[in-house]
């Protein structure tokens, strides 16, 4: 007979093979590997390198559609039973819920895979979706593709914009999107996807190759390709991006539509680049010299000046003095009287004489008044026919001498 004689470090390797498999309780959730699928549909799966599962019936199913799987597929799966007569693990993907899909969300982020989602509600930031499993998302307005809501969006004003926008978004209620995960978390339940970045018809090897090359801070060469009310969108060196309503030119821009079309070329400024590109930002002022604080050199307080009224807000109207140059009347310097709205004294279009009541270089701020400009009324006393100093003082003596005649009662 042989003498059994072992090191250590042998009996350890020994143990570690003859580890036996992990043993699950019912209702845990768990990560498994598909290894085949059965004639009838079931799946066998792997959930530890050593114990088998199986999937089958109406446990395939999730929000009423049967799950298709591929060999090698990772998917969370819910313990139904820890050991069957076969010796089996009994899993379930219908059970799984809110999980599975997290999971799923979270490896089509990781691995840029695109869902199927339906629009189920919008307003003017953008569609919420149903993504399945009782979960929902968010697709912001901006990450749509530009060609469904922003190619012929034109508009008089801002709540003109607001309602067509509206409208359009409406439209798309029922309708399945497909999109891809920018962001997941978890803890806020937030969910934010994108259909824009699938339908991106750049060439993603000019895309990959400028966000190699680029940095914040860049000039770049871009083509207008989306007018929105908050803003346009660049496409400069396939590299799609933002830029926002303040960043488009140092006058004040109620319309984007005013200073751009679709197609025009124009050269921006990359201020900002989040998320490996899918959050790009531009500035096209920021390459244009300020004019303010040149322009201003020719005002000084107290100065009367001519100009337009470009806007009203109710807190006060706009006046584009010149290129470059804009100022703000407050409602408290619209008149005399008491104002509670700006577009009963002024209105949009409008020639005003104003002056000049303060200049701030620090904050780009004219500010300008229009009451200065007229005199105030003046609240006249009407005497009545008779009564006068003389008249007074009679009645002041007639009142002594009552106040006499009580006294000595």
């Amino acid at each position: 007979m042989k003498k059994f004689n072992k090191t250590n470090k042998e009996l350890d390797l020994m143990l570690q093979d003859a580890i036996l498999p992990t043993i699950y309780k019912s209702g845990e959730v768990i990560e498994a590997t598909v290894m085949g699928v059965r004639d009838t549909g079931e799946l066998i799966v792997n959930v530890n390198g050593r114990s088998e599962g199986l999937i089958a019936g109406k446990e395939l199913k999730l929000d009423g559609k049967k799950v298709e799987k591929q060999i090698g597929d990772k998917m969370l799966v819910f313990v139904v039973k820890p050991e069957n007569d076969e010796g089996q693990i009994e899993l379930s993907v219908r059970k799984t819920g809110d999980e599975l899909k997290w999971h799923e969300l979270s490896d089509a982020k990781t691995n840029d895979k695109t869902i199927k989602v339906k629009v189920i509600e919008a307003n003017t930031g953008g569609v919420i979706v149903e993504i399945g499993g009782g979960l929902r998302g968010f697709v912001p307005s901006s990450q749509l593709k530009n060609s469904r809501i922003y190619t012929d969006l034109n508009y008089d004003s801002k709540e003109d914009a607001t309602k067509k926008l509206q409208s359009k978004l409406a439209q798309m209620i029922d309708e399945e999107l497909e999109v891809k995960v920018m962001e997941i978390n978890r803890d806020q339940n937030r969910v934010i996807l994108s259909e824009k970045h699938v339908y991106d018809d750049v060439d993603q090897a000019q895309r990959k190759d400028t966000l190699d090359k680029i940095k914040v801070g860049d000039k770049l060469e871009g083509k207008v390709t989306g007018i929105a009310p908050f803003g346009l969108f660049v496409n400069a060196s396939g590299l799609e991006g933002l830029v926002h309503l303040s960043e488009i030119s140092w006058d004040k821009v109620t319309n984007p539509g005013d200073f751009f079309k679709i197609g025009d070329e124009v050269a921006v400024q990359l201020i900002g680049l989040n998320d490996d590109g899918k959050k790009v930002a531009y500035s096209i002022k920021r390459l244009i010299k300020d004019p303010w604080k040149d322009i201003v050199k020719k005002y000084k307080v107290g100065q009367l000046v001519n100009g337009v009224v470009s806007s009203i807000a109710d807190y006060g109207a706009f006046v584009k003095i010149e290129d470059g140059l804009n100022g703000l009347i407050h409602i408290s310097e619209l008149s005399h009287k008491l104002v509670k709205d700006p577009r009963n004294i002024v209105k949009e279009g409008q020639q005003v004489e104003v002056m000049i009541i303060s200049i701030s270089n620090d904050d780009r701020h004219l500010g300008l008044s229009l009451k200065r400009m007229q005199k105030p009324e003046k609240k006249e006393k009407k005497k009545e026919e008779g009564e006068t100093s003389t008249g007074n003082s009679e009645e002041a003596r007639e009142m002594e001498g009552l106040e006499e005649i009580i006294q000595n009662s």
